[in-house]
């Protein structure tokens, strides 16, 4: 094939696609009444998985791209540390059940001595009726009696002491151990991993971020509507999401959110011109059935256009219907 041949070709097929293009663009500039239109970026709801507790990372098991599941482990803590105070808390409470036992032995061994001291005195008081006995031996029984009372009361009190120690020593086991699960990162729901933000070897305080997640279940675009488009929009009104890198999709969406308050639409969205107007940010919401057919291929910040539908009763154009791969 010769190459004005081939050039000829290129060249028709480049004017076809250009002249789609402008088409379709014209289509959406030209929206009937009910409708408006809104530049935006595809974001997903981030979520960061990190410390509860300071320490040194020891593993870091999930890579940035990489899919993860709930329950998923993204990351360990070293706890050599939290696993010699859990020993020694299961130690203590060994010894304070030990302490229980000898308690309660002391508590038998007492309760014979209230029982013998008992005893004596009756002796002592059927003697001292009979003039057997002087007044001094009864009282040196009814002391004997009164001591080992006080002896028995103090055993007693001593097993309620080793009972209360067990109960601390295995609510602090029982602390310890489920500190020690939070040692153990894992992924809170179904996402990409985002960013690696620590290695191996680093030590970090409490709160300090490891993993940041996209969860691609939970994707939306915000754009800024003027305040005559807001003032008319309802929740859970209908949008259409056109991505610039897949102008040839048309992607369903619904509003969320309405910000209370206007401000100044943000420059990287808009026009000069347009950014001096005071706009309401909304949030479109893709739903996630959608979403969960696409995970391998949504990305952020892709951006894209919104129509939004602002009134109920318009019927959307057939260049808008829905469109997915």
């Amino acid at each position: 094939m010769k190459l004005r041949t081939i050039l000829t070709i290129g060249g028709f097929v480049v004017a076809v696609t250009v002249g789609g293009y402008y088409w379709w663009q014209q289509q959406q500039n030209n929206l009937p009444d009910g409708f408006v239109r809104a530049n935006g970026r595809i974001e997903a709801e981030r979520v960061d998985v990190a410390l509860k507790f300071g320490g040194r990372i020891a593993e870091v098991l999930a890579d940035e791209g990489q899919m993860v599941a709930p329950g998923d482990v993204v990351a360990q803590i070293d706890s050599t540390e939290l696993e010699a105070e859990i020993r020694a808390a299961e130690a203590a409470t060994r010894q304070a059940e030990q302490e229980l036992a000898q308690a309660k032995a002391l508590v038998a061994q007492r309760e014979g001595e209230v029982t013998l001291a008992q005893a004596e005195l009756k002796r002592t008081e059927v003697l001292k009726s009979r003039g057997y006995a002087t007044g001094q031996t009864l009282d040196q029984r009814r002391s004997q009696e009164i001591t080992a009372i006080a002896a028995l009361n103090t055993a007693h009190a001593q097993i309620a002491s080793a009972q209360a120690a067990i109960e601390a020593s295995e609510a602090k086991v029982a602390a310890l151990k489920a500190n020690l699960a939070d040692y153990t990162l894992t992924a809170p729901r179904n996402g990409r991993v985002q960013y690696r933000l620590a290695q191996p070897g680093e030590v970090l305080a409490a709160g300090g971020k490891v993993i940041t997640l996209l969860d691609l279940t939970d994707v939306y675009m915000d754009v800024y509507l003027p305040t005559d488009d807001a003032g008319r929009l309802r929740f859970g009104a209908e949008a259409r999401l056109i991505l610039d890198a897949a102008p040839q999709y048309v992607i369903p969406a619904s509003v969320k959110f309405v910000a209370s308050e206007a401000q100044f639409t943000p420059k990287y969205v808009e026009t000069e011109s347009e950014r001096a107007k005071l706009t309401f940010r909304v949030k479109l919401q893709v739903p996630s059935e959608v979403l969960m057919k696409y995970q391998e291929v949504v990305k952020t910040g892709v951006p894209g256009v919104a129509i939004v539908r602002v009134s109920p009763e318009a019927e959307w154009p057939e260049a808008l219907t829905v469109k997915l791969p």
